[in-house]
């Protein structure tokens, strides 16, 4: 009986030690599940025109005046303007009541005309704060209805804490679902893991400890048999470890497989530029601003949705804001002196292409609807941007197989998915479908 405790000690102890280590796992998987990062972040620009809201004229209640009002707002006055408070310019709730349509179409469109011709209103808005002067927008009258119809639908709501419930940029900390619930869960698994990792190792000691004083117990006994005793002094010998051949072939190999494996890695990344994270010659911050403050991206690429090219912002979209605001700041004055200078400010790019491939934003943006961080990741919470996506062909090749095309309300796509649908049955009509694979897209 003696000789089998002895030899099921060892087995128990390893029964109950990875009892705990499954327990921690378990407990790991359960606390600290937190959703997945909605990539959706910042809103997309207004694309192009959008819908006419209403005759100009008169605002209207209408749910699709009203979003297309938000998505016209956000690109075009979130930056200096909230509707229920006062940012760099006035708060804009109940500005139907003070001013008519009429005049705030024209002021829109071009306040500082307004401002000049001495309109009475104008004047006291523009000495009020600090003369800073609003840009001017071509926007249409419609556009313009839908933006006043947005702002009188939320005058007198709450200002939320960065961010509605669809996974915007920064949603309110008291979603259960938002950004603050999950730090605080990320803190609390942290502590709990720490916590488990400390009581695992005290098991183990004392297991250890209670080990040896078993064995001490049992050598002072004098009804053990030959075999128990045996197996009591028993030692495990390192050394026939180290000298196996068995080992040490295994333990070449493992070493030449790791060379071989971080070499072929090395030779496939030749060119690749994934991670990179250049330091700028200004230290902005996509998270301050596209994050918490919720800039839309085209306010400052002003060409994301119509051009080739999203283009780097000028040094005076910058100032719209920093002419106001943190004008001591040591990074807002390296503005001020690159304008003093006359001088472009030296951006590092960060995301390159190569010269032999064709890319064309506005064709993704606009035409594909496509978020920004589906290439760029979820930039709004970047400090510092770097390069998130791998941007090669193949990774360019497998989005075109793999996303499908809206075609609804595009005749030009009717009979190509009528004679696709035809010969493919349900498989979806892709980029790839409409050509989007073939090498003169990309190449030429």
């Amino acid at each position: 009986m003696t000789g089998i405790r002895l030899r099921t000690l060892p087995y128990c102890l390893l029964a109950l030690f990875l009892s705990f280590a499954s327990l921690d796992r378990a407990s790991a998987q359960d606390v600290g599940a937190a959703p997945d990062v909605s990539k959706e972040g910042v809103a997309p620009g207004a694309t192009a025109v959008a819908a006419p809201a209403a005759a100009a004229g008169a605002t209207t209640g209408d749910a699709a005046a009203i979003a297309a009002g938000d998505a016209l707002f956000k690109g075009n006055c979130a930056q200096c303007h909230a509707v229920n408070e006062v940012v760099v310019g006035p708060a804009l709730a109940g500005i139907t009541k003070r001013r008519s349509l009429s005049w705030l179409i024209p002021w829109i469109r071009n306040s500082s005309k307004m401002v000049a011709s001495g309109d009475d209103y104008a004047v006291k808005i523009y000495n009020q704060y600090q003369k800073q002067q609003m840009p001017s927008f071509q926007l249409s009258d419609a556009e313009i209805t839908s933006i006043v119809s947005y702002i009188t639908a939320e005058e007198g709501k709450a200002s939320p804490v960065g961010g509605d419930a669809k996974g915007e940029v920064g949603k309110d900390s008291t979603d259960p679902k938002g950004p603050g619930t999950e730090a605080g869960a990320g803190k609390y698994v942290d502590i709990l893991l720490i916590v488990l990792v400390v009581v695992l190792i005290v098991l183990v000691v004392t297991l250890v400890i209670i080990a040896n004083i078993m064995k001490d117990v049992l050598r002072g006994r004098k009804d053990l048999d030959g075999r128990d005793v045996e197996l009591l002094e028993q030692r495990f010998d390192w050394t026939k470890l180290y000298k196996s051949k068995v080992v040490r072939g295994l333990a070449l190999g493992i070493f030449l497989l790791a060379v071989l494996y971080e070499s072929v890695q090395g030779v496939m990344a030749v060119g690749l530029q994934q991670g990179y994270q250049p330091t700028q010659p200004i230290a902005f911050s996509h998270k301050l601003h596209a994050g918490e403050h919720q800039i839309n991206c085209a306010y400052c690429h002003t060409s994301v949705y119509k051009s080739k090219s999203a283009n780097i912002p000028s040094a005076n979209i910058c100032m719209n804001c920093h002419s106001q605001i943190k004008t001591e700041s040591p990074e807002i004055k390296k503005i001020y002196r690159a304008i003093q200078k006359n001088q472009p400010i030296q951006w590092v790019r960060v995301h390159n292409l190569p010269d032999l491939a064709y890319f064309n934003h506005s064709q993704h943006t606009q035409v594909g609807g496509l978020e920004c961080q589906t290439c760029h990741g979820p930039i709004q919470n970047m400090d510092v941007v770097y390069q998130y996506s791998a941007l090669t062909m193949g990774w360019c090749i497998n989005c075109h197989r793999e996303t499908p095309l809206n075609t609804k309300g595009n005749g030009y796509y009717d009979k190509l998915v009528q004679l696709h649908d035809k010969a493919n049955g349900a498989v979806p009509f892709t980029v790839s479908s409409n050509g989007g694979t073939e090498c003169s897209k990309c190449h030429y």
